[in-house]
């Protein structure tokens, strides 16, 4: 990373382009509550000074955030409301009186004061590398089913749209990236992990999103190019808002 970096700043592109990498919510040792959110023990040596590289070259810190895997574990115990961004009463942190109206933003401050509490490096910004829901699964596997994708995704994208951050950072809009575009119809594991994407293998939807996509013709049939193509939109929300497939950094 510190080579990659090296290179970019030498081409002048440091500043347009974040050197970071992904981490699975298994590198936290406490997750709840967030406030109490701390790194495994045995990974500090390899993540402390991943957070300095991060912080001294202002880059975030991936997390792929996923509270199906929550809900899947123990469903009598966790609310289908709180992790699908449905109305529900909430989970408040004792610690730092913080209300948090679903388990996706609780994450993210877990990771928020972990990264607090190994170096006091509270400016590197967070961002969700990956989070999503299943359309199906295995019997085993509650809650994958295709209404339960649908209602995860499009509250999803209503949330990140609204340009709000987390409790422990109101001012910084979440950055979320959604997985996957595709089902992975080859992908070993159970059932659920071949049914993360939008689409099926064919192009088709994997349900309904309420998204309208216009069809694209590189020119139309009044001499028209892509120029003049809106993208698809969601309710007043337009797919912008939402959705991101840059690493580059916002200015």
């Amino acid at each position: 990373m510190h080579s990659i970096y090296s290179a970019l700043a030498r081409l002048g592109l440091d500043q347009q382009i974040s050197v970071t990498t992904t981490h699975s919510l298994t590198v936290l040792a406490t997750s709840f509550p967030p406030s109490a959110g701390s790194f495994r023990r045995d990974l500090l040596p390899y993540i402390t000074p991943l957070i300095n590289f991060l912080n001294k070259t202002d880059s975030p810190f991936l997390i792929n955030a996923y509270p199906f895997f929550a809900y899947k574990a123990d469903p009598k115990r966790v609310s289908l409301n709180y992790v699908l961004f449905q109305p529900n009463a909430g989970v408040v942190d004792a610690t730092t009186g913080l209300r948090y109206s679903n388990m996706l933003l609780a994450q993210v401050d877990a990771v928020v004061a972990a990264i607090g509490a190994v170096s006091g490096a509270k400016a590197v910004e967070v961002q969700v590398s990956e989070t999503g829901w299943p359309s199906a699964g295995d019997q085993d596997e509650v809650g994958a089913t295709p209404e339960n994708a649908r209602q995860y995704i499009v509250n999803l994208m209503k949330m990140v749209a609204e340009g709000k951050g987390t409790p422990m950072r109101p001012a910084s809009p979440l950055q979320v990236f959604v997985f996957a575009l595709f089902n992975e119809n080859m992908k070993p594991g159970p059932a659920s992990e071949r049914h993360y994407g939008l689409f099926k293998p064919d192009g088709t939807p994997a349900y309904d999103l309420g998204v309208e996509v216009p069809v694209i013709n590189s020119t139309d049939k009044d001499g028209g190019s892509d120029d003049d193509f809106s993208p698809p939109s969601f309710g007043s929300i337009t797919a912008g808002s939402y959705l991101t497939f840059s690493s580059a950094k916002q200015n």
